[in-house]
């Protein structure tokens, strides 16, 4: 590994698994000492140990990511045991299939709690320590979901369209300050929750859902990761206010039949 992240402090939260975990395990490969917060204390602590097993640097914590006090232990935790945040990885999110009028308030608040709401609150106390650093990197999970419709999906969808812009809003606030912001949008990823939202149905929508990917396959998280420490590092310094597409080129086609036969 190229050590990318040599000396640097990465957060990332939802780390207990899928794009979360694998991002946190290729940070600690290339350098970084991570801060791994997720709702599960277990999938956490999991986490961490197999990047300290791997001879990486990691601490867990438990963390409710739309929990402003769960959210300042975490930035405390990480500037008290590595004394400063370099890149801040908003990963936490959260979709419930319905139909629009079916979703109860309660459903509906937490999802735009743990999907649009967490990302501000890592950037409301993020920012500040990254401006007294004079420098800092913030992504975003956002979603190909957050720039099209997807059906029964309209709270995630406008949760993630959410992310999108108040991506490129804090990107322009903190530009001259030495931060950058943006958000990757996956397409279909092969993930626990993908067949958790799916249920009994989960093997059947994988299928589907390869199938629609122009790469013919779902992605695997360990791709999303790889975006994710792109836009994280150096190599994209001119880089602010981006809504990354990593999507196998779902979003590349406008949805109507071939015209020419395959």
């Amino acid at each position: 590994m190229t050590g990318r992240f040599d000396g640097r402090t990465a957060i990332v939260t939802a780390a207990g698994a899928g794009i979360g975990a694998a991002t946190a395990r290729r940070f600690a490969q290339e350098g970084a000492r991570v801060v791994v917060a997720d709702l599960s204390g277990r999938r956490a602590e999991e986490t961490a140990a197999g990047i300290v097993g791997q001879g990486g640097q990691a601490v867990w914590i438990k963390m409710d990511a739309a929990d402003p006090d769960a959210v300042q232990a975490t930035v405390q935790l990480a500037l008290d045991r590595y004394g400063r945040i370099d890149v801040l990885f908003n990963n936490a999110g959260y979709g419930e299939p319905a139909l629009l009028a079916d979703y109860s308030l309660e459903a509906w608040n937490r999802i735009l709690a743990v999907t649009l709401t967490s990302v501000f609150l890592g950037l409301k106390y993020c920012l500040p320590v990254m401006r007294r650093q004079g420098k800092g990197v913030v992504v975003n999970t956002a979603s190909i979901s957050g720039t099209a419709g997807d059906y029964g999906m309209s709270a995630y969808n406008a949760a993630k369209a959410g992310v999108i812009n108040l991506t490129r809003s804090a990107a322009l606030e903190c530009a001259r300050d030495g931060i950058r912001v943006n958000c990757v949008c996956p397409g279909g990823v092969d993930t626990r929750v993908t067949q958790v939202l799916a249920g009994e149905r989960a093997a059947e929508v994988r299928r589907a859902m390869a199938a629609v990917h122009p790469l013919g396959r779902m992605g695997e998280a360990d791709e999303i990761a790889n975006t994710v420490l792109f836009l994280a590092s150096d190599e994209a310094s001119f880089i602010t206010g981006a809504a990354l597409v990593a999507d196998g080129g779902l979003t590349a086609q406008t949805g109507l039949p071939p015209f020419v036969a395959r």
